[in-house]
């Protein structure tokens, strides 16, 4: 069997936990053909970036994990972070573009903004409510890309969607991440989902992530964009001098978004 290299090895273990809610290192070993001691170090190196817990022989997809996929539980988190982000990527998007949303709880923000404003668009999206939050704007044409809808979540993965995007020239793709880092760029957990998302990337002119600080610098398991796609980013993460110079090496334009604070 040819060599399994470790981002290989990852994505066959969180497609396993996905499926089966638990894996061992004895089954991993002998289906991959990989040294258990490997797959314990892949297995330690994953838990650490939080995406499953560790057992006697094995790992378990743990509850927390399985909550980043209930679109709910996402939409809570850093909901005043995602008003600021989704306010900034307003001033991006221009009267009669084509836009393209993803099905991220930020992305959601960002239709509720454009929902209350006079604008007139085409908005292509894989998220179902995105798609509902915008169906009664009156000069807002909504187009939902195909797909198998996600458990949990009210988003659509795979390759139906595919054909759409080849007969409109979206202007420009808003999107979110699980996580994003310099060596991966925007990463997701779901590895089927990522597949739509990489269709959607290659089919904009321009793309913006919109990340809430809780994004940056951090690991998840399918990259669906590498750094050199990305054109805008959209955070209120506080950026260093070091990120500043990195993000333009890159030739990445960085939004900061201050969000409102609570008063209580």
């Amino acid at each position: 069997m040819a060599k399994v290299f470790a981002s290989e090895r990852r994505k066959i273990i969180m497609e396993k936990l996905q499926e089966h809610k638990r894996v061992t290192v004895k089954e991993l070993s002998e289906e991959m053909q990989v040294s258990e001691a490997t797959l314990r170090t892949d297995l330690t190196k994953m838990e650490e970036d939080g995406l499953l817990q560790r057992t006697h022989g094995g790992a378990i997809l743990v509850e927390n994990i399985d909550n980043e996929t209930n679109f709910f539980s996402r939409e809570k988190r850093n909901k005043n972070e995602k008003s600021a982000i989704a306010k900034k990527a307003v001033e991006l998007i221009s009267n009669g573009q084509c836009i393209m949303l993803d099905a991220s709880s930020t992305a959601l923000e960002l239709a509720r903004t454009l929902n209350d404003l006079p604008i007139r668009l085409m908005v292509v999206t894989s998220g179902i409510n995105t798609a509902l939050e915008l169906k009664d704007h009156p000069n807002i044409t909504v187009i939902l890309l195909g797909g198998i809808v996600k458990k949990g979540s009210y988003s659509l993965e795979g390759h139906l969607g595919v054909n759409i995007l080849k007969q409109i020239n979206i202007d420009m793709l808003f999107t979110s991440a699980n996580g994003f880092s310099f060596e991966s760029g925007l990463m997701d957990f779901s590895v089927y989902e990522v597949e739509l998302k990489k269709a959607m990337v290659s089919a904009s002119k321009k793309v913006v992530a919109l990340l809430d600080h809780t994004k940056i610098n951090k690991n998840s398991i399918a990259p669906f964009a590498s750094i050199d796609q990305i054109d805008t980013i959209i955070t209120d993460f506080d950026i260093t001098a070091d990120y500043a110079d990195k993000f333009q090496e890159h030739n990445i334009e960085v939004i900061v978004a201050s969000p409102e604070k609570n008063v209580y």
